[in-house]
């Protein structure tokens, strides 16, 4: 599999994640043979290149990439201060407003205390489909644009379960009837969020830097048959 890149400078490497790909392996991953975003990007380089942050295993989009492990501190930093905006892009149950701010404290399964959570988000695109799920007899669906201002473990995917208009395909976090109904119609099981797009200065260039990245296949394909009007480079 070749990996996409999106971005390259002296310091960095920007490239975008299919999904349903691991971004590296864990100390307990049950898929060691299975080859994660990390190993694919060295293959493809023949170098050692070190990941920023990470993205889930079914999110796709834009994932930073070091090529001096000791710059991989100096980009976290420049994320956890909001240097670097980050958007995605969702899918989710229901009508949501037409802007919104998610501020919610969240606990990793491994930890015992909640840390401050904070989620902007906006709407893009509203669409009511005739066909039933669960007890009502149409499904409303929104398309929305998501900047997390802080880093937590699944944070926009609890966040917006959360407000109750959790992500179609989202196996943990989500609505299992509209789950049901788009592996019915469609075939799959995708998680709809995308790492969209990111824009910062580049340390070695000192230059603004916007990237973004395109969206998977399905994402067009089952947007149009829902009728959805917007652009899919949005």
């Amino acid at each position: 599999m070749s990996i996409e890149v999106v971005y390259e400078d002296a310091d960095l490497l920007i490239v975008s994640k299919p999904n349903n790909l691991l971004v590296h392996h864990s100390y307990f991953s049950r898929n060691i043979d299975e080859e994660s975003l990390v190993q694919l990007v060295r293959s493809q380089f023949g170098r050692e290149l070190y990941p920023i942050h990470r993205l889930d295993r079914k999110t796709s989009g834009l994932l930073m990439f070091a090529k001096n492990n000791e710059l991989v501190r100096v980009y976290q930093e420049l994320l956890e201060n909001n240097k670097i905006v980050k958007k995605y892009v969702a899918l989710v149950r229901g009508f949501t407003d037409d802007s919104g701010i998610i501020d919610s404290p969240i606990r990793a399964e491994d930890d015992t205390e909640y840390k401050d959570a904070l989620s902007h988000y906006r709407t893009i695109e509203r669409v009511e489909v005739d066909f039933p799920v669960d007890k009502f007899g149409k499904a409303r669906y929104s398309l929305i644009e998501l900047e997390p201002k802080t880093g937590r473990t699944h944070q926009l995917r609890k966040h917006m379960n959360k407000i109750a208009h959790p992500i179609i395909g989202d196996p943990k976090y989500g609505d299992r009837h509209h789950n049901h109904e788009f592996e019915r119609r469609f075939g799959h099981t995708f998680l709809f969020l995308h790492a969209r797009s990111l824009e910062f200065k580049s340390i070695s260039t000192n230059e603004l830097v916007s990237v973004k990245a395109s969206f998977p296949v399905f994402w067009e394909v089952n947007l149009k048959e829902l009728g959805f009007k917007v652009n899919p480079n949005l």
